[in-house]
């Protein structure tokens, strides 16, 4: 999930401005909060800006009584923190260690931020994508159903079960499978993409209604699979998903330079 920050970034990428009319409020709030002094030690107008700021990318007002709001609880915060270093406590190891660790935290976003305003996800770059995924979705999703068990001659069984006339419900009470047993082996509507190779392989080869006499293998087990329906697959509209793969690109951007960063660190 990306930073409030970062998802700052995110709007203004997409072109995202603020109407002139929030703008005007805004700037009228700015000027009706003025800075103020803690036991002789200024809040910095910057420091109210900042959060300010940050609230608004989360869809918060920049208002007067907003601002109030912030500027008291940095009041409270600055008293605290007098209180703090009056005792001593920015000396203590502990301290120390969170006040650094939180430094970095800032300079790691502040890096992230910087590379991905050099390094814009294009529009043809997330359509390109979309494209991909599309095409690796396939043009049909089905509607199946299975049962799981650990042996082959388990699953040879069921077949010959099923050949007699035994409900693939009832059967399917024996399955593996937590998640689609108590369902009759209910596994809804799924893309061939969602399964492993050898069950979407002998998936596709079914004709509905028929169910596999032949045990398929995978990793998990032995499945008896059968195919209750087919349909086209419809497909999410690129606009509906764009924001989404934003998201996506960007964090595989970041995990991209992050990892040519450790690449090139001299790590002993």
């Amino acid at each position: 999930m990306l930073s409030h920050p970062l998802r700052l970034l995110v709007a203004l990428s997409l072109g995202v401005s603020t109407p002139v009319w929030a703008q005007t409020a805004a700037a009228k709030a700015r000027s009706s909060v003025k800075p103020v002094t803690v036991n002789g030690k200024p809040i910095p107008r910057s420091r109210l800006d900042f959060i300010v700021k940050q609230r608004a990318a989360q869809g918060q007002p920049d208002n007067e009584q907003a601002r109030k709001a912030i500027l008291d609880n940095l009041i409270t915060q600055e008293v605290v923190a007098q209180e703090a270093d009056r005792r001593g406590l920015a000396k203590s190891a502990d301290v120390r260690t969170q006040l650094e660790l939180l430094r970095q935290q800032v300079l790691v976003q502040a890096v992230v931020q910087d590379h991905l305003k050099t390094h814009p996800i294009k529009d043809e770059e997330m359509l390109a994508e979309y494209n991909k995924v599309k095409a690796s979705r396939g043009d049909k999703e089905y509607k199946a159903r299975h049962i799981l068990v650990d042996k082959d001659s388990e699953a040879k069984e069921i077949v010959a079960q099923l050949k007699k006339g035994t409900k693939f419900e009832e059967l399917a009470k024996q399955s593996k499978d937590p998640g689609s047993k108590e369902k009759g082996g209910d596994l809804d509507w799924n893309p061939p993409s969602t399964f492993v190779k050898p069950f979407a392989d002998a998936l596709a080869k079914l004709e509905k209604g028929k169910y596999t006499e032949t045990p398929v293998q995978t990793q998990f087990g032995w499945h008896v699979i059968q195919l209750d329906d087919v349909r086209a697959l419809q497909f999410p509209a690129f606009d509906t998903v764009k924001q989404q793969l934003l998201s996506r690109m960007q964090e595989q951007e970041v995990q991209k330079f992050v990892a040519g960063l450790r690449s090139k660190a001299k790590i002993e």
